[in-house]
């Protein structure tokens, strides 16, 4: 796993793939590096608080700690989390200015990271969701409550990431409270029914190139609601409906995600959709299901490059015949 420092590779035959992230000790980011280098691929772990732009009509550029120029990536995995969500978007849009092949764009980015904008997306294209309440002011606390069910109902901060931020609030009395010392700290949420019925648990669905290649049922641990990993829930292998796949199918889509972890839950009215993440983690849904995603990752920038691996280039000669059948 190499860290840009300018440092150029041996390796000719493979591709030139950026991992534009934070952490490179993280469990998704370790597996991607392996699974490119596995490939025959040059790997590069780009931080993205140590890139910088220059911004020209003629001669943009991207370049890294120490004055580096980064010129010559085929493609950039874009896995950025939260709180660098601006720049690490304004960076994914250079290298698009700059030709370079981005795994999810940082329009699809930016509109999976916006809560409500994403829902008033994924309705308007007619894919359910829990009824949502949104309102800027607290005197609107009662009516809010009111908008989708009263209580319990969950209260979601809209920058929460990995189940921070999401509270549960089991009566009316608790839920008025959450909501106005949310506002009194001028903080953006949103007002969700709670589905009892899901009884802690909700589906992950993993989506590349608009096909769903492994899913995932999240169990909350005893005495939380929330069914995130990182947040103690446990994951196991579930078959998904039909109807299931293609709610995460067309979720992914419609934010223009090529890569995509979407949350559903199962409810009495049928499947509806949670959040769709656009650098879902791969340590829960690679370790519950035995599926190598780092790899179908990697595949999917190989397949929008048309790049195919020298051993098979070289194991069918390029002056055969077919043969006429």
């Amino acid at each position: 796993m190499n860290e840009y420092y300018g440092a150029t590779s041996n390796q000719t035959s493979g591709l030139k793939i950026g991992l534009l992230a934070s952490n490179p000790d993280l469990y998704s980011n370790r597996r991607l590096m392996e699974a490119g280098e596995e490939r025959g691929h040059e790997m590069i772990f780009l931080n993205i608080k140590q890139c910088y732009m220059k911004l020209d009509a003629e001669n943009p550029e991207v370049h890294y700690r120490g004055g580096h120029l980064l010129s010559s990536l085929d493609a950039v995995i874009p896995r950025i989390k939260p709180s660098v969500t601006f720049y690490g978007c304004a960076l994914t849009r250079h290298f698009e200015s700059l030709d370079t092949y981005t795994l999810n764009s940082a329009e699809a980015i930016t509109q999976s990271r916006d809560k409500l904008y994403s829902l008033q997306l994924l309705l308007k294209n007619g894919l359910d969701i829990p009824t949502t309440g949104f309102a800027n002011s607290p005197m609107d606390t009662n009516d809010l409550i009111e908008m989708v069910g009263g209580a319990p109902l969950i209260v979601k901060l809209l920058e929460g990431a990995q189940g921070r931020g999401v509270v549960l609030a089991e009566t009316k009395k608790a839920a008025e409270s959450v909501i106005n010392a949310f506002k009194s700290l001028r903080a953006n949420l949103l007002v969700q029914e709670f589905i009892k019925e899901a009884s802690g648990k909700d589906l992950r669905c993993f989506v590349i190139d608009g096909k769903v290649v492994a899913s995932i049922e999240r169990q909350a641990s005893p005495g939380e609601f929330r069914a995130n990993i990182h947040q103690g829930g446990t994951a196991s292998v579930v078959k998904v409906t039909a109807e299931e796949k293609k709610l995460a199918i067309k979720a992914s889509k419609t934010l223009g995600l090529k890569v995509a972890g979407v949350d559903i839950i199962r409810s009495d009215k049928g499947p509806l959709l949670l959040e769709v993440n656009s650098s879902p983690g791969l340590e829960g849904i690679e370790t519950a299901t035995g599926r190598d995603i780092a790899g179908e990752m990697i595949r999917a920038i190989e397949k929008k490059l048309n790049w195919k691996p020298a051993m098979l280039e070289a194991v069918i000669p390029s002056n055969l015949e077919t043969e006429q059948v």
